[in-house]
C-alpha cells in the first residue's frame, strides 16, 4: 500500500442544503437492541495520482471552479454520507479528501500525461471537507468514468481525530468492470460490499443529479 499522506484542510464552500440532507440521528430508541459492529471501511491503494498541488479552489464542490467559464463535463453526483466508528457513533471533525479523474479519464495532476489537452478545467479534480458534530459530510462531484485499467473510482483520504489515517476508494454499483478491476478484488467480500455504492436519482438535492450515500467506518 502507498504511504499515507495527512490530509490538511483549508477553507471550504458548504454547498447550499447539503447540510440539512446528511445530518441524521443516530439515537437508539428505549427498546433499541444491541447491534453488531460495522464493517469497517477497508484501506486501499492511494495510487500515483494524489493532488500535489491543493493551492486555489479545493472546496467540497468539485463541479464548479472559481475562475473557470463553464462547470465540468460529466454527471454530476452528490456524494453523502458519515464517518462512523464500528460500533456505528459518529466521528465529528474528521478531515476528508477526495480526488479522481475528469470525465475525460484524466486526473489533475503532472504525472497523468494522457491527451494533456483534453484536460477539463472546469472541474476542481480534488475537494475537502470535514465531518458535521453527526459524522455527516458531502462532496458535489461527478459521476466517476473508467479509465484503461480501473473501474470508476473515487479515491478517499480521511484523517479522525486520535485515529491512523485512512486511504480507501468508492466504487458505483452495478459498473461492469467491478468484475475485473484487481485492487477492488482483493478485497474481502465484507468490506467489499461497503464500498461499493448505489447511485441513485437524487432530484431532492439537484435537478438531473445523481446522488450516493458512503458511510465511512473507521476500525479501532
Amino acid at each position: 500500500m502507498s504511504r499515507i499522506r495527512t490530509p490538511q484542510l483549508g477553507r471550504r464552500e458548504v454547498v447550499a442544503g447539503l447540510a440539512a440532507l446528511t445530518t441524521f440521528s443516530l439515537a437508539p430508541g428505549p427498546r433499541a437492541a444491541a447491534k453488531a459492529p460495522l464493517v469497517a471501511t477497508p484501506a486501499q491503494t492511494e495510487g500515483p495520482f494524489y493532488p500535489t498541488d491543493w493551492s486555489g479552489d479545493s472546496d467540497n464542490d468539485l463541479v464548479r471552479v472559481t475562475g473557470a467559464a463553464a462547470r465540468a463535463q460529466g454527471e454530476v453526483t452528490h456524494v453523502i454520507g458519515r464517518v462512523l466508528d464500528t460500533s456505528g457513533a459518529p466521528i465529528a471533525d474528521a478531515a476528508i479528501e477526495i480526488w479522481q479523474c475528469d470525465a475525460n479519464g484524466i486526473y489533475r495532476h503532472p504525472a497523468d500525461r494522457r491527451l494533456v489537452h483534453g484536460r477539463d478545467d472546469g472541474f476542481q479534480g480534488r475537494g475537502r471537507a470535514r465531518s458535521g458534530k453527526d459524522g455527516d459530510y458531502s462532496f458535489r462531484t461527478i459521476r466517476p468514468v473508467a479509465y484503461p485499467g480501473r473501474t470508476p473510482h473515487i479515491h478517499f483520504a480521511i484523517l479522525a481525530p486520535g485515529r491512523a489515517p485512512l486511504i480507501t476508494q468508492m466504487y458505483v454499483a452495478g459498473e461492469p468492470l467491478n468484475q475485473r478491476d484487481g485492487i477492488l478484488n482483493r478485497i474481502d467480500r465484507r468490506q467489499r460490499d461497503s464500498v461499493i455504492v448505489q447511485l441513485q436519482p437524487g432530484d431532492r438535492i439537484e435537478e438531473q443529479a445523481l446522488v450516493g450515500t458512503f458511510d465511512i467506518v473507521l476500525g479501532s
